[in-house]
């Protein structure tokens, strides 16, 4: 049987398929006509007869005996597009898929929960993954078949094939989708670790030296292509070699952080960073730009210009923020998702990459006697170039090199580039723009809001804490429900979905954040209100981790327990992170215990694998070095707090108060005219000192 399955699954994907042309027309409409989500309205006229993901969907396949074909993917996925043109148009696909199955189109960003699932299936049965992700699956979902991107001649027969062998073996089917829903479920069990001790500082050392040596020390990142931007990899070895002096480690941040923002997976023209670089340097990137990697990055580059005050970091920030704004923003104060990696190109066609790159006869034209020093300063030459006769703007030398060989000044040479760079941005504005993905996801904004915190926080700029505050009171406006829990999706003045892990544990890193910079009381409540509900819902007594489901949902196949840091980190390690620091202001209340069990459940990994658990690592730093409760009381308090928190100081807390606040740390601590700091551990705080300096050297 498994031998049919594996045959089926990889005899489908050698073959090509002549891409259709787009066909406006709505001689077809479906059910998804229905939905909010963008994706899922790209394929409403599409001759398929797809259903969104809905438990009525479920049951008319069992009451039928029907299979389900369940494809998932994303509003930005190139190759999601590219499958929609060859199969889901085509008439011929969608009466072979119409006749056989049910079929179901899902967002994987409006439900992760059914992803993270049928993810971890076509892995189990391939070794691969990725979008489009398509399943086969029983009748009540039990997945027994996978693939991602499949021509269009090999989906056909793939599907002929999968429909017959149901109706003439469904028993040695079912056998194969139980085997597969038992081994789906195996992969997800955490154990509850009662006996060991704490992570050690001497094991995060070894486990960190074992790291390094997939260190790409030339060009940053890791030594691979394609090369992922991941901000909780470099955040927390930004957090390691400043807490425990590692300047190897420190140069290798600073290499990747500037590469990062020299390549052409950065968007020199107009800020922001796209999804990943497809080769070594950075260079060429999956032109889509997702708001989740916009915000993690933003909070990265600000927290990187705290420790080293580099102009170039500072820079991306406030670009990075710019873009974020101009493009993503909506008038409600919500950010929206994504840009399209296609565009339509000089011809009218779809192609990614069409709105970002230039040929050098465009820029010659543009640029005029300046496009020398462009060219020098941004690779058009064979470094810079793409493909056909289009160039990735790309850097790879600094102001002051370029400066000397052109001897000129670094002021005249900067403000060269940026009337370059405007001219071109300009030009730009005139093509057919990205497609956006205009949904608005809870636990992404909740990254963008910290990642605006965060840059409020480091740079001092008064605009970024007045669009975190606009975006704050947005989620408490539109996404809290009267019984404190959050919703995932919002779109159209209408939010959907119940909020999954994600969701909750970005929006209470968020507004933990924003009472740091504002000791706004109403942002920390909100923020433990939020964690009371997801401790009530979404822990697991028996493992002593959370699910990444609430109680209140049905559950498919499992309910599943995020560990694994990726490029967006883990549910469960920023819900450790919180209890964490939530223990430090609410002592006695069992947060501390929560998070302490966390670590111990996933801590056997670190050893093996410390990147894919660079989040959990913070944890580590933590409980191994000092960590600090800074209260500042007084008049003053405002100016003070700005003060210290503009360092780079990760095992802190900040609490302030004109007066006597409410919490513990800050009661009977003001003295009259006077603004004083108390640095604390544990509740026990150290004399209290009236300057920022004193402070920070108490640190």
């Amino acid at each position: 049987m498994k031998k049919v399955l594996f045959f089926i699954l990889f005899g489908t994907v050698a073959l090509g398929c002549k891409q259709n042309s787009d066909n406006m027309s709505h001689k077809h409409t479906n059910a998804l006509i229905h939905e909010t989500s963008p994706y899922l309205l790209q394929h409403a006229h599409n001759p398929v007869n797809w259903e969104a993901w809905h438990p009525d969907v479920l049951e008319k396949a069992q009451k039928e005996d029907k299979l389900l074909l369940i494809s998932i993917g994303y509003a930005a996925c190139h190759w999601c597009h590219v499958m929609e043109k060859e199969c889901f148009e085509d008439e011929t696909v969608a009466q072979v898929m119409n006749d056989n199955f049910i079929n179901i189109k899902i967002d994987r960003e409006e439900r992760p929960d059914v992803d993270q699932i049928y993810m971890d299936a076509i892995q189990m049965i391939s070794g691969q993954g990725g979008w489009p992700l398509n399943i086969v699956a029983l009748p009540d979902g039990r997945p027994f078949w996978g693939a991602t991107y499949v021509p269009k001649d090999n989906w056909i027969k793939s599907l002929e094939q999968l429909a017959e062998l149901y109706k003439n073996d469904k028993q040695r089917v079912t056998e194969y989708a139980t085997d597969l829903a038992n081994g789906l479920q195996a992969i997800n069990l955490v154990e509850n670790n009662v006996d060991s001790e704490l992570y050690s500082l001497e094991q995060l050392d070894s486990a960190v030296q074992n790291w390094t040596q997939y260190f790409d020390t030339f060009l940053g990142g890791h030594k691979r292509a394609p090369k992922f931007m991941m901000p909780n990899n470099w955040e927390f070895l930004l957090h390691y070699a400043t807490t425990t002096n590692k300047p190897e480690i420190m140069e290798f941040v600073d290499t990747t952080l500037t590469r990062m923002a020299y390549g052409g997976v950065y968007d020199q023209v107009g800020g922001g960073f796209s999804r990943y670089a497809v080769d070594v340097k950075w260079h060429v990137p999956h032109f889509e730009k997702m708001l989740y990697d916009n915000g993690q990055l933003t909070s990265l580059y600000a927290k990187a210009y705290a420790v080293t005050k580099n102009d170039l970091y500072k820079g991306v920030v406030a670009e990075t923020i710019a873009f974020v704004q101009e493009e993503l923003l909506d008038k409600s104060g919500g950010f929206f998702s994504s840009l399209d990696a296609d565009s339509l190109d000089g011809h009218g066609s779809l192609k990614e990459g069409a709105y970002y790159v230039w040929t050098k006869e465009q820029l010659i034209n543009l640029l005029g006697n300046d496009f020398e020093l462009f060219q020098a300063y941004f690779n058009i030459n064979s470094y810079g170039h793409w493909e056909e006769q289009n160039y990735v703007l790309i850097r790879d030398k600094n102001d002051e090199e370029i400066a000397n060989s052109f001897g000129i000044d670094i002021e005249t040479l900067r403000k060269t580039i940026k009337k370059g760079l405007a001219t071109l941005k300009n030009e730009r504005n005139k093509r057919p723009r990205p497609r956006l993905d205009d949904k608005i996801l809870t636990s992404w904004n909740g990254l963008m809001l910290k990642g605006l915190v965060d840059a409020y926080r480091y740079l001092e700029n008064e605009a970024y804490l007045d669009l975190a505050l606009k975006n704050a009171e947005f989620i408490e406006r539109e996404l809290i429900k009267e019984d404190g829990s959050l919703y995932r999706n919002h779109k159209n003045g209408t939010s959907t979905i119940n909020a999954f892990l994600d969701d909750y544990a970005t929006v209470i890193d968020a507004y933990f954040a924003l009472y740091e910079v504002t000791f706004d009381e109403k942002w920390l409540k909100l923020s433990k209100n939020l964690l009371k509900y997801t401790k009530k819902h979404f822990f697991d007594n028996e493992s002593g981790m959370f699910f990444y489901t609430s109680d209140q949902d049905q559950s498919l196949i499992r309910r599943t327990i995020e560990v694994d840091d990726n490029v967006i980190s883990s549910s469960n390690s920023m819900m450790a992170i919180n209890l964490y620091k939530f223990d430090k202001l609410f002592r006695g209340e069992g947060y501390g215990e929560t998070s302490n069990q966390m670590l111990k459940n996933v801590q056997k990994d670190f050893d093996r694998r410390a990147q894919g658990f660079s989040n959990w690592l913070h944890l580590v730093l933590f409980n191994n070095k000092n960590f600090y409760e800074v209260a500042i009381i007084g008049d003053d308090y405002m100016d003070m707090a700005q003060q210290i928190g503009k360092e780079y100081l990760p095992n802190s807390i900040l609490a302030g108060s004109k007066k006597n606040g409410n919490l513990d740390l800050l009661k009977n601590r003001k003295v009259p005219g006077k603004t004083l700091v108390y640095v604390c551990q544990e509740g026990a705080c150290k004399l209290p000192v009236s300057t920022a300096k004193e402070a920070l050297e108490q640190l």
